[in-house]
C-alpha cells in the first residue's frame, strides 16, 4: 500500500519531519524564502497533505493540487490560504493557535517597552559613539505604571498580553466583538468600553485581531486622530489591518507618539518613511521566532496533517463544517 505524499514549503524542525515521515512519503523545500507561485503548484501537483509555512496556497495552487486533503497551517493566521475554495473542494485546512500566544505577547510588550524607554534610539546612540557623559535631558521617555493599555481584540494573545501589563502597574482596556466573562475580566483586570473610547484614552494601542475583510485597514486616518498625540501604536497581529500610509502622516505630524511594528502592509517592504523615524521600532515579523514556540508550531501542524490523513477530525481545523 503506498503511502500519502506530504510537501513542506520550508525546512521545518527535524522532530516534526520525522514525525510526517514515520506515517508519509515527505518533500521539502530546502530553503528558508518562499516558493514561486508556479513551484509551488508544482509541488503540490501530486501531494494529499501540504504543510504550509509562510505560503500563499490560492486558486491557482488550488487547481492543480487534484488530490489534496490537507493543508496543515504554520501559524495561527491563515489569511494566506483561500480558505473558502478549500472548503468547496473539500480541503481541511488548520492552524496552530495556543502555542504561539506566549511568545507573540512578549514580543508585543516588548516593542511597548522599546518604544515608551526608546531603546533603539539609546542603543544606536551609544553604538554610533555619540555618548560623552552623562545628561539631564538625554532620551528622555514615558513610565509604564499608571498608563493604559488599550488592547483591540482580546483573544488568547491580547488576554497574555493584559497579564503582563498588570505585573507593570497598567491600566488595561479592551475592545472585541465578544465581550469576556466577568469573571475573565476580573482575573486580568481588564475593563470593556466601546471601539471610540479606546482609541481615545490608550496611551499604549495594541492590536490583536485576525486579518479579514472586516479588519483590513481597521486603524485609519479617523482612528489614529482619535488617540492621544502621546499614544503609541503596537501591532503584531497582521499588517494590512494598519493603513500604513496614514500611520506615517500621523507620525509625522506628531498625531501620536509613535509605532512598534512587528508586521506590515506590503511586507517585506517596509514605507520608507517608517524606516526614518525615530520614534518606530522595527522588527521582521517575529512574534512566534523563538526556539520552544517555533518547535511546539512545527508539531502541532504535523498533528493537524497526519489526523486529518487518518480520517480524524484534527485538533484545529479552520473550516469545522467539513466535519459536521
Amino acid at each position: 500500500m503506498s503511502r500519502p505524499k506530504v510537501f513542506i514549503t520550508r525546512p521545518l524542525p527535524a522532530q516534526a519531519v520525522e514525525r510526517i515521515a514515520t506515517r508519509c512519503d515527505v518533500k521539502m523545500h530546502p530553503d528558508d524564502a518562499p516558493l514561486e507561485l508556479a513551484q509551488l503548484a508544482e509541488a503540490c501537483r501530486e501531494v494529499v497533505g501540504l504543510l504550509a509555512s509562510g505560503a500563499r496556497v490560492g486558486a491557482e495552487v488550488l487547481e492543480q493540487a487534484l488530490h489534496l486533503r490537507v493543508i496543515a497551517n504554520v501559524g495561527v493566521g491563515y489569511d494566506n490560504v483561500d480558505v473558502a475554495a478549500c472548503t468547496r473542494r473539500g480541503i481541511v485546512v488548520t492552524n496552530t493557535p495556543g502555542v504561539v500566544t506566549e511568545s507573540t505577547a512578549d514580543l508585543a510588550f516588548a516593542l511597548l517597552t522599546a518604544v515608551a524607554r526608546r531603546l533603539v534610539e539609546g542603543d544606536r546612540y551609544v553604538r554610533e559613539g555619540h555618548w560623552r557623559h552623562w545628561q539631564w535631558g538625554l532620551l528622555w521617555g514615558t513610565d509604564l505604571q499608571g498608563k493604559t493599555l488599550g488592547l483591540y481584540g482580546f483573544g488568547r494573545i491580547g488576554q497574555a498580553l493584559a497579564r503582563r501589563a498588570r505585573g507593570f502597574s497598567l491600566r488595561i482596556l479592551y475592545y472585541s466583538t465578544e465581550r469576556a466573562t466577568q469573571a475573565l475580566e476580573e482575573e486580568l483586570g481588564a475593563q470593556f468600553v466601546d471601539r471610540e473610547t479606546l482609541l481615545r484614552e490608550a496611551d499604549f494601542l495594541s492590536l490583536h485581531v485576525p486579518l479579514t475583510p472586516a479588519t483590513h485597514h481597521l486603524i485609519g486616518a479617523r482612528e489614529l486622530a482619535l488617540m492621544k498625540p502621546t499614544a503609541y501604536l503596537i501591532n503584531t497581529a497582521r499588517g494590512r489591518v494598519v493603513d500604513e500610509a496614514a500611520l506615517v502622516e500621523a507620525l509625522r505630524s506628531n498625531e501620536i507618539a509613535g509605532a512598534g511594528l512587528d508586521v506590515f502592509e506590503h511586507e517585506p517592504h517596509i514605507h520608507p518613511a517608517l524606516l526614518a523615524l525615530p520614534s518606530v521600532v522595527l522588527t521582521p515579523h517575529v512574534g512566534t521566532a523563538t526556539s520552544e514556540t517555533r518547535l511546539a508550531m512545527a508539531m502541532l501542524a504535523a498533528e493537524n496533517l497526519l489526523a486529518v490523513l487518518d480520517g480524524r477530525r484534527p485538533p484545529n481545523p479552520v473550516n469545522p463544517e467539513l466535519f459536521a
